[in-house]
């Protein structure tokens, strides 16, 4: 499996194709899906994403407002709603949450990549290379 924080972020900057991500993802045991919500959630709080982001994240992920990964960023306290979407089981839901937390991570990181790393930064994940070496599956 290739490593998940690298190909978290490739799929937030747009470096790999969403439908390359979810194959990923798809490929992932139930078990690695969670880790896998669990570690974008954590990305999403460290990136200081808001409500305004969650919702953003939702027309970009292509979710309707009545999915319940929308519906739950919708209700504002963003930390716990993150959570709570990167905790949902059934399967159908953890595949919103991902394409969800995905397109949040994009729009705060990408906020704050504007705002505090436009000269340059030391994150070693705004540093990614344009093209991949390492396949996904």
């Amino acid at each position: 499996m290739a490593d998940a924080y690298i190909v978290l972020n490739e799929l937030a900057q747009e470096l790999r194709p969403m439908s390359r991500g979810i194959e990923w993802f798809e490929s992932l045991s139930a078990e690695e899906q969670s880790n896998a919500l669990r570690l974008l959630s954590q990305f999403c709080v460290q990136a200081r994403a808001t409500t305004e982001d969650g919702l953003e994240g939702v027309r970009r992920a292509g979710l309707r407002a009545t999915h319940t990964p929308a519906v739950l960023i919708a209700r504002g306290r963003i930390d716990e709603q993150l959570g709570k979407i990167a905790s949902l089981t059934p399967r159908d839901e953890r595949l919103k949450s991902f394409r969800l937390l995905i397109a949040v991570l994009a729009v705060a990181d990408g906020r704050r990549r504007d705002r505090f790393c436009a000269n340059g930064c030391r994150h070693a994940w705004r540093r990614l290379s344009a093209a991949p070496a390492e396949p996904l599956a």
